[in-house]
């Protein structure tokens, strides 16, 4: 009786083992899959944000950390991903807009211009 107890004991901490590898290996695989997913959007959309690498890189950590928080994060970070680095994108647009239109709006003859004399 007591040998069938530690060969049963033996078993279980083999599977135990064994699951626990198992494990570390899913998470392995899960977060290289991500950090694929992560660098092709980054690829992608690093020539249109060039100037903002910093936005772009803080965009996609940002989708990540809230896909991780979901029930399956490698299904929901491509779109989450996605509609973040659209939003660098339009962010960027419109900066690039105002400052062309500030450089229009601002006078040939420059500030001296505005010199009462």
């Amino acid at each position: 009786m007591r040998l069938n107890f530690k060969n049963e004991h033996r078993e279980r901490a083999k599977a135990g083992a064994a699951f626990k590898r198992a494990g570390r290996a899913s998470c392995r695989k899960a977060l290289a899959q991500m950090q694929a997913v992560k660098d092709a959007i980054y690829g992608e959309s690093f020539r249109t944000v060039q100037p903002q690498e910093r936005l772009l890189r803080l965009a996609l950590n940002e989708a990540e950390a809230l896909a991780w928080q979901t029930k399956y994060p490698q299904l929901v970070f491509p779109a989450l991903a996605n509609e973040k680095v659209q939003g660098v994108i339009a962010w960027n647009r419109r900066q690039q807009a105002r400052r062309q239109a500030e450089a229009v709006s601002v006078p040939a003859a420059g500030p001296a211009a505005y010199v009462n004399n």
